[in-house]
């Protein structure tokens, strides 16, 4: 593979008229960890032709040793500038992973997800994701290493002086929106030191690329700010987590809003209903994507506005699935559960094949819940016949291995290697002895 001479012509003219010294080819590995190699621009005709090549061994979730080769393939729509560099000035190409053969590499987060688009594209549909990622901004100590001192004591919508982080998310809004994103708002959250920004939705490939950019971002401008953010879900007890809501919503070959229908009592169509069926049966399947960490299972608790149970509403907030108020373009289903934690190129590939599933088995959901969730007893839990999201990270990672459909969305190699990876980290959070463990159990027993 390679690109035609036009677009070689294009890029190396903005690369030139930019003043680029240095680009870093970027991609993403199984665990949702972005990687780098970087390159000086005379080497641009080498990247374009795949002539940069790594140890796929040396990833997490790649290859063995004795299949190690690999090479990046950088697409060209996702080359931008990174405005806070001078001299030298860098920029960035988002890159897919190939083997030596010239195939796609089936274990390339950004490949899983472009296969799954590819399915949706053979059924007509085109998934657009609109994400809100949510982060926390804590003080770092006199070595520059992260602290649990929170930036501000505000809570949700509050602005200056409770809002001390105000500045920085300016900040990151403003560097954001001179790469190309459209930011629609940004704001203070609910927990003291939590923050949200949220952006355009897009198609599915190029919402996941925005995420992976966003939270490399976010990371950079709050350090240039003294400050360390993280995307860690639960990093404080007693106050509410982070998480990642995607707004998902289909749209036909013509363009149109396949969520929408202004015949149906409340303005979802057939498809709709059908998607969201789909998105509640196999949720308990896909929380180990969407939720992948042993720290992820902290933040998905009662009384800490996140959802523990698989049900949806209109405009109530506590099931795992809400309906926004928006009609029309703006129809969409809420998914409340995953959190800014997940590798966003498998997520969203896991939750686009479980939609198409309900479409193809045309699944109808239950009913909606319009009580408080996160108020609801043992009793009613049990009167109403719910599922609960999985507790921990190894009844998620058994809940997915048990799901064919999961091994179809990401094939069976990221299918395998993200078993293990997962398993490993909960193995090895099982061996720790906590804290908590200690001040129960050390003088009780």
């Amino acid at each position: 593979m390679s690109f035609i001479s036009d677009e070689k012509r294009e890029l190396k003219d903005l690369i030139g008229a930019l003043e680029v010294d240095l680009i870093h080819l970027q991609f993403t590995d199984i665990t949702g960890i972005t990687k780098n190699v970087s390159i000086m621009t005379h080497q641009i005709d080498k990247a374009l032709d795949g002539g940069i090549t790594f140890d796929g061994s040396s990833i997490d979730g790649f290859v063995r040793v004795e299949e190690s080769d690999m090479y990046l393939m950088p697409d060209i729509s996702t080359f931008t500038v990174f405005p806070w560099t001078s001299s030298p000035r860098e920029a960035r190409l988002i890159c897919d992973v190939y083997k030596m053969d010239g195939t796609p590499f089936e274990g390339c987060p950004r490949y899983i997800l472009k296969k799954a688009l590819k399915d949706s594209e053979g059924m007509g549909y085109t998934m657009n994701v609109g994400p809100e990622c949510e982060f926390f901004l804590f003080h770092t100590d006199e070595f520059g290493n992260p602290s649990l001192e929170v930036h501000d004591q505000a809570s949700y919508f509050d602005l200056a002086p409770m809002d001390m982080g105000g500045n920085a998310r300016n900040d990151i809004s403003m560097t954001l929106k001179s790469m190309g994103f459209k930011i629609e708002t940004s704001h203070h959250e609910v927990a003291t030191g939590q923050h949200e920004i949220d952006f355009e939705y897009a198609d599915a490939l190029k919402t996941a690329d925005n995420i992976m950019t966003f939270k490399m971002v976010v990371r950079i401008i709050a350090q240039r700010h003294g400050l360390h953010a993280t995307f860690m879900p639960k990093p404080l007890i007693g106050i509410s987590g982070s998480g990642m809501h995607l707004n998902i919503s289909l749209s036909g070959e013509n363009g149109e809003n396949a969520f929408y229908d202004p015949e149906d009592a409340i303005e979802l169509s057939d498809k709709a209903y059908a998607f969201l069926g789909g998105l509640l049966e196999h949720a308990r399947a896909y929380t180990a994507l969407t939720n992948p960490t042993v720290n992820s299972y902290k933040r998905l608790i009662p009384g800490f506005e996140a959802p523990i149970l698989v049900a949806w509403s209109l405009s109530n907030r506590s099931p795992l699935i809400r309906i926004p108020a928006g009609r029309g373009n703006s129809t969409r289903l809420e998914l409340r559960s995953p959190d800014p934690s997940a590798n966003p190129y498998l997520a969203l590939a896991a939750t686009l094949k479980a939609g198409l599933d309900g479409i193809k088995k045309n699944t109808r959901p239950p009913e909606p819940i319009s009580s408080n969730l996160y108020h609801i007893t043992e009793e009613d839990i049990e009167l109403l016949e719910m599922e609960r999201l999985p507790s921990t990270l190894c009844e998620a990672v058994d809940a997915f291995s048990q799901s064919q459909l999961m091994k179809e969305a990401i094939g069976k190699h990221a299918y395998k290697r993200f078993k293990e990876a997962a398993m490993y980290e909960w193995n090895e959070y099982s061996k720790h002895v906590s804290q908590w463990e200690l001040d129960r159990y050390l003088r009780k027993f």
